[in-house]
């Protein structure tokens, strides 16, 4: 049976992957190939995992030339759009891009595509201005940049807060400048760059890993805007002084949650296992059955409450006072 569309399938009809052993079947992997690369979803994980696909898999599975070449194109503008030493030509309806790697000293750039030939700066990325210094170029109405604000309409009132409400849904990807529009509705700041996969903060727009909102930078994971300076050092105060009424009570609940909670756990798995169905067991066997797992677990539990307990409360100790304090300080 597919996972994916839930049919009955022959067992030919199931191709493999080579990044993972997950299957599913051609025509559900035909359908979810088509669609990631018409939206541009480059480069494509499998659908049951975070594992890469390879492209001679999504050669293999593509049917349509047209998708395939698209696939390439997206794989290519992806990594020359992570790279810093790559320029795009400015002229209208040019895609073409420029590597000018060492060009710095030398900034002006002629486009290769036959056709064009059209000549740039390297450092504002604008048409080639020999007789004057980089300018740097506004960003459109409505686009917010992490270092500039945006252009405001001065003709009416109306048309500045419909800008400013722009402004705040749509941003720029920290690492390659790609513009990025999130509905400003407090939901999940967690975002992610569909052009060169950088993972950033949606409020500060900086480049963050899985613990960001848990650090006191004042950005949480929903709302609209980080907290203000009052409130994270109201907060950062409270975790320092409440911090081992906390921790005692969060580890007081852990231990016998875990000690006794594994052996019962394990009990019921046993009596109602996949394996051996109970009907067939004799009353004896099926006893002694549960009763050694729950033995093992007794014996086991206290060992993984001591590592849980012995490794969690000094990372959260280590927190507390040491990331936190030194916030406070700064």
């Amino acid at each position: 049976e597919c996972p994916l569309c839930l049919l009955p399938q022959p067992p030919e009809a199931f191709p493999t992957l080579a990044s993972c052993a997950h299957r599913s079947c051609r025509a559900c992997l035909e359908q979810y190939l088509r669609l990631a690369v018409s939206e541009s979803r480059v480069p494509l994980s499998c659908p049951h995992c975070p594992a890469a696909l390879l492209p001679n898999d999504v050669h293999r599975l593509l049917p349509e030339r047209a998708l395939r070449d698209k696939y390439e194109e997206f794989l290519l503008r992806r990594l020359l759009v992570a790279d810093p030493g790559t320029r795009w030509c400015p002229a209208p309806d040019c895609s073409y891009a420029v590597l000018a790697h060492g060009c710095a000293e030398c900034p002006r750039l002629t486009c290769g595509r036959e056709g064009c030939g059209t000549e740039f700066c390297y450092h504002c990325r604008q048409p080639w201005h020999p007789d004057g210094p980089c300018v740097p170029v506004l960003p459109a109405p409505g686009l917010a940049t992490p270092t500039a604000q945006p252009a405001q309409p001065e003709d009416s009132a109306h048309g500045e807060a419909l800008t400013q409400a722009e402004a705040e849904d749509i941003k720029v990807c920290p690492r390659c400048s790609a513009f990025i529009m999130k509905i400003n509705d407090g939901s999940c700041n967690r975002m992610n760059c569909t052009v060169c996969g950088c993972l950033f903060c949606w409020l500060c727009l900086r480049e963050i890993s899985d613990v960001h909102f848990l650090s006191p930078s004042g950005c949480t994971f929903w709302g609209k805007r980080p907290w203000s300076r009052t409130r994270r050092i109201l907060w950062q105060l409270g975790m320092v002084l409440g911090a081992p009424m906390v921790i005692s009570l969060v580890a007081g609940v852990a231990v016998p949650v875990i000690t006794i909670g594994i052996p019962i756990y394990m009990g019921r798995k046993v009596l109602a296992g996949p394996g051996v169905p109970v009907i067939l067991l004799s009353g004896c066997q099926q006893c002694l059955s549960v009763t050694s797992s729950v033995l093992l677990s007794l014996f086991v539990s206290p060992i993984i409450t001591a590592v849980t307990v012995g490794v969690g409360v000094p990372l959260m100790l280590t927190y507390v006072y040491g990331t936190v304090v030194l916030s406070l300080c700064r």
